[in-house]
């Protein structure tokens, strides 16, 4: 496949990269061949295959049949070169605390 900035590129927009694929598999490999991964989204009828491809998509984020839905409670956060740690949700809370084990044999 030819190779296009807009999809290769951490851009923010957002950009819609529509192209067109023969198997899940290949299209998955595309996907991943970038060294970002903050969030993407996947629009099918198909759920099956929406659930399919959001495992295998690395993105912090993955919207199905929408975009750009935040919640709290939602952890968010990047993959390889899109970021380190998570904001909001537990994770982010995680970044503020330090965990001990603390063992009283009585």
């Amino acid at each position: 496949m030819k190779k296009a900035p807009v999809a290769d590129e951490e851009i923010f927009g957002p950009v819609v990269c529509a192209m067109p694929f023969d198997e899940l598999d290949q299209l998955a490999t595309q996907m991943n061949q970038t060294t970002y991964g903050l969030a993407g989204a996947i629009w099918t009828k198909d759920v099956s295959k929406a659930h399919r491809m959001a495992r295998a998509m690395k993105a912090g984020t993955v919207w199905i049949n929408c975009y750009n839905i935040f919640d709290a409670a939602l952890p968010f956060g990047g993959y390889k070169q899109s970021g380190w740690g998570r904001e909001m949700g537990r994770e982010a809370l995680e970044l503020y605390t330090e965990v001990k084990s603390v063992c009283l044999k009585m």
